[in-house]
């Protein structure tokens, strides 16, 4: 009987330790994303290369892929001035060392001094290195 007791607070206490862990990454990934699309809006390159992944394959709706050195350049040097950007209907899942984020990324700047506005869905993956969650692949769709 107290053998029994022993594996059931056991199984509990690893329970509630993975899901306290799942819960702490995925506010550690939604602020990763937040402080992602930031950088994006404020052009900060440091923050854009601390936050994605070496191998970083960064996809457009257009079909446009860039690699991480294109992806910063294309934030800090293109046509596209974010004034806004906001991940609406966000859905975070966690397996192991890799997540998958899904959300509407709904923006608003400007395109070559044009107003513009952007609706697009977006697929994001997300891998833990050294502790810290980084981007290491992106897939916007057209709606």
């Amino acid at each position: 009987m107290k053998n029994r007791y022993v594996l059931i607070m056991l199984f509990a206490f690893f329970t509630l330790t993975i899901v306290a862990q799942t819960n702490n990454d995925q506010q550690m990934i939604d602020t990763a994303v937040k402080k992602l699309y930031r950088a994006m809006v404020d052009k900060d390159g440091k923050t854009l290369e601390n936050l994605t992944a070496k191998h970083l394959t960064y996809g457009h709706s257009n079909g446009k892929i860039e690699d991480k050195t294109q992806y910063v350049d294309a934030v800090l040097n293109g046509p596209f001035e974010f004034s806004s950007i906001v991940p609406e209907e966000q859905n975070i899942h966690i397996s192991e060392k890799t997540a998958i984020v899904r959300h509407f990324f709904v923006a608003e700047g400007t395109n070559a001094g044009e107003p513009a506005e952007v609706r697009i869905g977006v697929l994001m993956t997300y891998q833990k290195q050294g502790g810290k969650w980084k981007l290491l692949a992106r897939q916007a769709y057209k709606l």
